[in-house]
């Protein structure tokens, strides 16, 4: 039997995966990025959160209804290192951790996408945790 935490996630690039450098997120932003599949088909997508020199990142999909939060830059609702609001019913997550704090979905919780940083400032997709 596998462990769980080697299996991949439908809706999370496979670990390794590159995200850009540190430098290519806006501090103290959230940001969109769309990653090509390697079989085609719809694009991962991810929100990249940075805080310094922290980053963290969630799949841009609200747990109520399916759909992304937000489908450009330009539309994402953010209050900066506080909460992230979804453009179709307006449910608020919190910046840290992803729970549903109003709305249609209290109780749950954007699907976290763990980051690694190297070094050199290069992020990419971290080891999936078992849960």
């Amino acid at each position: 039997m596998q462990n769980p935490s080697s299996e991949p996630h439908p809706d999370i690039p496979l670990p390794g995966t590159p995200l850009g450098r540190l430098t290519d997120f806006a501090d103290h932003r959230a940001s969109l990025l769309d990653l090509p599949r390697d079989s085609g088909g719809r694009p991962w997508r991810l929100i990249v959160l940075r805080e310094g020199e922290r980053v963290h990142a969630f799949v841009n999909r609200c747990p109520h209804f399916g759909a992304p939060l937000a489908e450009q830059q330009a539309q994402l609702i953010q209050k900066p290192m506080a909460s992230l609001t979804c453009n179709v019913h307006y449910a608020r997550f919190d910046w840290a951790d992803g729970r549903c704090a109003r709305g249609p979905c209290e109780g749950e919780a954007l699907t976290p996408v763990p980051v690694a940083r190297d070094t050199a400032g290069a992020l990419a997709v971290g080891p999936l945790r078992p849960g």
